[in-house]
């Protein structure tokens, strides 16, 4: 190749290259070095290279023969990189040295820029994330790119279920405000909607992103109106002991892991289908009320009438004109024209019977009648009326020895038993508390306005540890204490959270003592209620033992209806054995 032709590709390169000679004069300085030297290549070359560049660490290298590679330096108002090294024939014999330079000053000073954005970009991200207000971001194809902590407390959704989902993905009830904002490019406000997992009630206000006068995304702002709904509501239902409702759950809202539960789920499912009583069977606090819901609404019934009648809660009399209705004048106070019983009204849908070993023996025998004669007669009546309802009953006590003591009827055992569900404890499926405790958690986290993450390892090895007698109704309780005695900054339930496992069976001196080391052992002050309702569980529980758990004898020496011993034993997740 012509020295000119070499002299073209050296001019061409954007790094700068000075040769020597092995006496140090100067054989190459090309375009690159005379932009960065200053100097022109007629005035370098030939001449020794100490003379030309002040500080040059050539001459070091042609007498050491030692490569220095990467080093940065100033060159006048610049700073360079440079990489030396020596030239060598066959023999291995210095001839000559050569040094490759480039200017990073530019460089500098963009990673400066670069790390200012990053600085910017997390105290952006610590304004966006210690906000109140629940937020949530979208980009112009309307997909979720930010949501913060406090949308995940309003939502009950994180941040994996929304992020790079559509924007309609957390709304229940209501159009994508995301979308129309994209769509018109104006703000929308006050926006009611109902969101995430919960349905929460919400009032949201949305605005576009423009960036250069171009539309890259909407922002909006969600505002939690449901507390005081949800208040109301549960009040209402506190005031209801029979209730009319629509079965809410399903079987994907029974939460489990363990192989003998997914065993039990498989064969409710198979129920479901077949038009056949289920009787539902296990401790308090299995869930036999989520069972029931599930059943019903895969069944063909789960467009009708889901309706929850708890037998213990009333007594007989009113049990039977609730269940069968009553004539005209059949007893005083009698409602004119008489009065449709349950059975009447959940024609076509289903009838959920709780504590089903409560009822009497003259309730059990018209119970009876309906599932073999499908017909009701009401209080008081004697006309047949023809009734088209499922019967889902549940219960907690030893129907098998309250059939051989006489308490309940064998016919109607039999007739109830024709598909038995039995719920195993939780001491029985372990391996179900850490995902049931998850779950739990995610509701609390809407409840109390919480972001918690998971529970850590020496936590959950202490909720393994305990017997759990309340099944999952006192691990619901027993999260919702530790969550209370959480700071609102802490993500993850440790043992120090954990209340004392006092449990609600030891005697009142035990229980007594556990509640006075978990109110001392918590840096949280309980309210004067909440120590109200520790010492009324604790006497509920004793008295209830002392008469063998017979529900009517206890609400007789507690000095309250039965009706309220109910709603107590149900408030407090009192085990009744």
């Amino acid at each position: 190749m012509a020295d000119r032709e070499i002299q073209v590709i050296l001019d061409s390169t954007h790094d700068a290259m000075i040769a020597v000679r092995k006496d140090g004069i100067i054989t190459i300085f090309n375009k690159a070095a005379e932009r960065l030297t200053g100097i022109k290549a007629e005035k370098a070359l030939g001449k020794p290279v100490a003379d030309v560049i002040l500080n040059t660490r050539l001459p070091y290298v042609l007498e050491t023969g030692q490569a220095e590679l990467n080093r940065e330096q100033p060159l006048g108002n610049i700073r360079i990189v440079t990489n030396r090294m020596p030239v060598k024939d066959e023999m291995g014999n210095i001839i000559g040295a050569v040094a490759v330079f480039r200017d990073i000053t530019e460089i500098l000073e963009l990673a400066s820029q670069v790390t200012n954005l990053k600085e910017m970009q997390s105290m952006l991200e610590a304004i966006f994330n210690s906000t109140q207000d629940a937020i949530s971001v979208v980009d112009q194809n309307g997909i979720g790119v930010m949501v913060n902590p406090a949308y995940t407390r309003v939502t009950g959704l994180s941040a994996a279920e929304v992020l790079g989902k559509p924007a309609s993905v957390d709304i229940v009830e209501g159009e994508s405000i995301h979308l129309k904002v994209l769509k018109t490019k104006k703000p929308v406000k006050n926006a009611r909607l109902k969101v995430g997992p919960y349905k929460k009630d919400v009032i949201v206000d949305a605005a576009p992103i423009i960036v250069d006068g171009e539309l890259r995304g909407s922002v909006a702002v969600i505002h939690d109106i449901s507390e005081i709904k949800k208040l109301t509501e549960e009040l209402n239902q506190a005031k209801q002991i029979i209730r009319k409702l629509e079965a809410k759950y399903t079987f994907d809202d029974i939460v489990s892991i363990s192989p003998n539960m997914q065993e039990v789920i498989d064969r409710a499912k198979k129920a479901a289908g077949l038009p056949v009583t289920v009787l539902l069977r296990g401790e308090s606090g299995t869930g036999k009320e989520l069972f029931a819901h599930a059943i019903h609404n895969a069944s063909t019934r789960k467009f009708n009438q889901f309706v929850r009648v708890n037998c213990a809660a009333l007594s007989q009399t009113l049990l039977e004109s609730e269940l069968f209705g009553y004539e005209e004048g059949a007893f005083t106070g009698a409602k004119k024209g008489g009065k449709k019983g349950l059975f009447e009204e959940a024609s076509g849908g289903t009838v959920f019977l709780d504590e089903i070993g409560e009822i009497n023996p003259e309730t059990q025998v018209k119970l009876l009648r309906v599932i073999q004669e499908k017909e009701i007669v009401r209080v008081g009546g004697t006309r047949p009326i023809s009734v088209d309802v499922r019967i889902i009953s549940a219960t907690n006590i030893d129907l098998e020895d309250a059939v051989q003591k006489g308490r309940f009827r064998e016919d109607l055992y039999y007739r109830l038993n024709v598909i038995p569900i039995n719920i195993p404890p939780l001491r029985e499926r372990k391996g179900d508390i850490h995902p049931l405790t998850l779950h739990i958690v995610k509701r609390f986290n809407q409840d109390y306005g919480r972001s918690i993450q998971d529970i850590s390892p020496g936590a959950l090895k202490k909720l393994m540890e305990y017997e759990w007698p309340g099944n999952i109704r006192e691990l619901e309780n027993f999260i919702g204490r530790a969550i209370i005695n959480m700071k609102f900054n802490e993500t993850i339930i440790q043992e120090k959270h954990l209340p004392k496992f006092t449990g609600i069976k030891q005697d009142k001196s035990e229980a007594e003592a556990g509640t006075r080391a978990e109110y001392e052992d918590t840096d949280r002050v309980r309210t004067l209620e909440e120590v109200i309702g520790e010492a009324e569980k604790i006497h509920i529980t004793k008295i209830l033992k002392e008469e063998n758990y017979n529900k009517m004898a206890a609400a007789r020496k507690l000095g309250i209806s039965i009706r309220s011993l109910y709603y107590k034993i149900e408030r407090y997740g009192i085990d009744l054995q």
